[in-house]
């Protein structure tokens, strides 16, 4: 088991916005969570990120976190190059490693060429790109992603799938937030969440 949620509750000024929310995931797996704009999707991720806390309930995890929120938390004045050094700080990752995964990361979503680049000169694709590889980039157990592919392009977006069924075979548990989710097969298994509960 990666992450286990039980009876999760939050409300916001007394009106509940997830009631009794539980969830499991084991490792290798692909889950998905649909539902409208207002549905609670970001606060249940924010909550499992251990952002913000639930009103009442338990969250259980395993293993290392990456968080990809849908808003990318990104530093407009520095460099992607200088956002890679500052979270391998904040993820205790070894130089060596370091080097290798940024690699990995520059290559398989292609944008190399902005190594260099303050991301206030970036696209929002290529933002979010930075975004989703900030969160891959200490080979996490468990992967949130919230609307991770908003901006790609189409190349961008096989990549993205392509990623993720690498993730699983290493064991990576993946759980994809969206409003809408068009590759249903890719999936172990897919959650609504509606009126603030989970079906």
């Amino acid at each position: 088991m990666i992450l286990k949620l039980e009876n999760i509750y939050k409300s916001y000024s007394k009106k509940p916005v997830l009631k009794e929310v539980s969830l499991q995931l084991e490792a290798g797996t692909l889950t998905g969570i649909v539902g409208e704009n207002g549905s609670g999707k970001s606060t249940l991720m924010r909550i499992i990120a251990g952002d913000i806390s639930a009103n009442r309930g338990k969250v259980h995890k395993n293993g290392k976190t990456g968080y990809c929120p849908q808003e990318a938390i990104l530093f407009p004045e520095i460099t992607v190059q200088e956002h890679f050094r500052y979270f391998s700080a904040a993820y205790n990752i070894e130089a060596e490693v370091l080097n290798v995964r940024v690699e990995e990361l520059l290559d398989h979503f292609n944008y190399r060429k902005y190594y260099n680049t303050r991301v206030n000169n970036l696209s929002g694709g290529t933002r979010q790109k930075l975004n989703l590889s900030i969160a891959l980039l200490h080979e996490p157990e468990l992967l949130i992603l919230d609307e991770p592919y908003n901006g790609f392009d189409w190349d961008t977006y096989l990549k993205f799938w392509d990623y993720t069924k690498d993730l699983k075979e290493k064991g990576c548990s993946i759980l994809v937030v969206s409003h809408l989710i068009n590759e249903k097969k890719k999936f172990d298994r897919i959650y609504k969440l509606e009126n603030g509960t989970l079906k």
